[in-house]
């Protein structure tokens, strides 16, 4: 199931490309997420590109609806790659038994 979240963040990513302008110190933006957001962390993965490695998050609230992705490099800036409003939503697990796991 990570890798199904992970993926769909990630071409949710690649389809709004103004939302990577917002970059900063980690800690800064994860207080922002928290306080101004009410989001949490989800999920996150390594990526490794080129020998540059980086975090990518998937923060979400469940009171607000909103979601942010979210990539952190090596040397601590983080960038949002996309962020969502009133739309987020958490896919139902299937019933247990039913299909092959990935």
């Amino acid at each position: 199931m990570f890798k199904r979240v992970l993926g769909a963040a990630l071409i949710l990513g690649l389809a709004t490309p103004a939302a990577a302008a917002t970059c900063g110190k980690r800690g800064d933006m994860v207080t922002s997420l928290e306080k101004k957001y009410l989001e949490q962390l989800q999920v996150g993965g390594l990526q490794e590109v080129e020998g540059d490695k980086s975090v990518v998050e998937l923060w979400t609230s469940e009171e607000t609806g909103t979601f942010t992705i979210l990539m952190t490099r090596s040397n601590g800036i983080s960038c949002v790659l996309a962020v969502g409003t009133d739309v987020f939503f958490a896919k139902p697990e299937p019933a247990a038994g039913r299909g092959t796991p990935s």
